[in-house]
């Protein structure tokens, strides 16, 4: 647990170094590198498994396939969640956004799922999966 809430805390820490004005950041990476960024700053911070479920936090996670098809500017590897923590961190992070006034405010399933369809219909399989590994039945 006290891996988990530390890489909950962390996982966006590269957004700092990115260009995404709208929050506050001014740095001069695109917003995409920010799990890449992170990733490097808290491996030389000591770190390493916090910094691999920064790289591996980005939607439901970024494959090789997708760096290449999408003109990504990431190096050609996959970067998806592995462990338990990952996908739990990965899976939370789908569900909220850093855009001011809509912090607080939950994205529903249906939003979510829209959003990951534009990437094809395999990052929506890989939401419901997770769907059906974290959701508490009623």
């Amino acid at each position: 647990m006290k891996f988990l809430e530390e890489a909950a805390m962390h996982h966006d820490i590269g957004v700092c170094r990115t260009a995404f004005p709208e929050i506050g950041c001014r740095g001069g990476e695109p917003y995409i590198r920010h799990g890449l960024i992170g990733r490097e700053i808290l491996e030389k911070e000591g770190f390493p498994r916090h910094a691999l479920v920064c790289e591996r936090h980005i939607g439901v996670g970024i494959t090789v396939e997708d760096v290449i098809s999408q003109g990504l500017p990431l190096p050609a590897r996959d970067m998806v969640p592995f462990s338990l923590e990952e996908r739990i961190v990965c899976f939370a992070d789908l569900f909220y956004s850093k855009k001011p006034g809509r912090i607080g405010d939950e994205k529903s399933i249906a939003g979510i799922r829209s959003g990951l369809a534009r990437f094809g219909e395999q990052k929506v399989k890989i939401l419901d999966k997770w769907i059906m590994e974290f959701e508490q039945p009623d």
